[in-house]
């Protein structure tokens, strides 16, 4: 394990969301800590197919978005930035309505590399929705 610091807080997450997508989406940062970050949003009429579902992008988006932020948890000494280099969202469920939880874990935490993992559940029933992971690239100056 690389030595990191955490960079960041739940108010200034939940600035960072202002104006921007995940803040039309609903989503409020509910707790950071090293290496985990969480969030929660509900499940609104715009953000449901034509099936009557929730869109898979919105979980997928969410997802990502709270990895990305995980970063800044977990951030290594020297890094200038990261990127990410691939995600992958496998889905076992869906909501048609109700609160959605996503819970950003740091598995690997590398000079180079971070790798996180994501939990999307639906509060109402209590059920696993989509397992995510992301891989970043963490980059220094040149």
């Amino acid at each position: 394990m690389v030595a990191t610091t955490n960079q960041t807080s739940l108010e200034r997450l939940n600035q960072a969301n202002v104006g921007k997508l995940p803040e039309h989406l609903g989503l409020s940062v509910t707790a950071v800590s090293d290496g985990r970050v969480a969030g929660r949003f509900t499940v609104r009429p715009d953000l449901v197919a034509h099936t009557g579902y929730l869109l898979a992008g919105v979980g997928l988006t969410l997802a990502d978005l709270l990895c990305a932020y995980g970063v800044s948890t977990a951030w290594p000494e020297g890094a200038r930035s990261f990127t990410t280099a691939e995600v992958k969202c496998n889905f076992i469920g869906t909501a048609t309505m109700g609160e959605v939880e996503i819970i950003a874990s740091l598995v690997h935490s590398g000079r180079t590399t971070q790798l996180w993992d994501a939990e999307i559940t639906s509060l109402s029933s209590g059920r696993r929705m989509a397992l995510f992971r992301a891989t970043q690239i963490i980059l220094y100056p040149t």
